[in-house]
């Protein structure tokens, strides 16, 4: 049990913290560009993250999500947030090799701000590449990552201990001891005889229902004078 508990939280704090460096990267520079005026006026603009690759913010929220909802959920439903979480570094991932295949694309945005210049082509001709930083890499890793954690809960999911009792279904119990999920359980010794077809209550079970009833509200009067009920 120790071993599958220590799965649990290894796997969940793993997602969790890659969600929250994904959000990080969003919220970086990501390189600058070169703007090429004439032969000796150049401009650095610089290109954050959240111009380069705006999805990230989106996907690393909804991988924090996903990293509560694994602590709580059952084992059906954490294999599909595994695959979720498959599809979550995917989608970085494709945004992280997006901006760092073509830098001036991911940055054209920041470029029309600056000088009004539209369209990819006048873009390139305008913009060049000047630096760049770690961060459209270290996204790229984020996602192949994610992408692993996502299949590590698939395959490891059925070992993970089972969800406290407290996130499970509201579960009611008489004053005889007996327990249902449903409260109307509790009040059918009233209800109409079906197999006799007389309509009228089990007369054997109406003493017993009866003494039960006045039990329970015996019990709550010594309650309410502040006596112990179960001596």
């Amino acid at each position: 049990m120790g071993g599958a508990r220590r799965l649990k939280v290894f796997s969940i704090l793993g997602i969790l913290l890659l969600s929250a460096l994904t959000f990080l990267a969003w919220s970086q520079s990501w390189g600058t560009l070169v703007l090429v005026a004439s032969p000796t006026t150049d401009t650095v603009l610089d290109v954050p993250g959240s111009v380069a690759a705006p999805a990230l913010s989106a996907l690393g929220l909804a991988g924090i999500a996903l990293a509560g909802a694994l602590a709580i959920a059952g084992p059906l439903v954490r294999i599909v947030l595994g695959a979720l979480e498959v599809l979550l570094g995917v989608s970085v991932l494709w945004s992280a090799i997006g901006a760092l295949s073509d830098p001036v694309g991911a940055g054209a945005s920041v470029v029309t701000t600056s000088t009004g210049v539209a369209g990819t082509t006048s873009i390139r001709e305008l913009a060049t590449v000047g630096s760049e930083t770690p961060w459209p890499a270290v996204s790229v890793v984020l996602g192949a990552l994610m992408v692993v954690a996502g299949l590590l809960v698939i395959v490891t999911v059925r070992r993970w201990p089972a969800a406290g009792r407290k996130y499970q279904a509201v579960t009611f119990e008489s004053a005889d001891g007996r327990q249902s999920s449903d409260p109307g359980d509790f009040f059918d010794e009233g209800e109409p005889d079906e197999a006799s077809g007389s309509g009228a209550p089990d007369a054997a079970s109406r003493p017993d229902a009866a003494a039960r009833r006045d039990a329970a509200v015996d019990d709550w009067d010594r309650l309410t004078r502040g006596s112990d009920p179960t001596r």
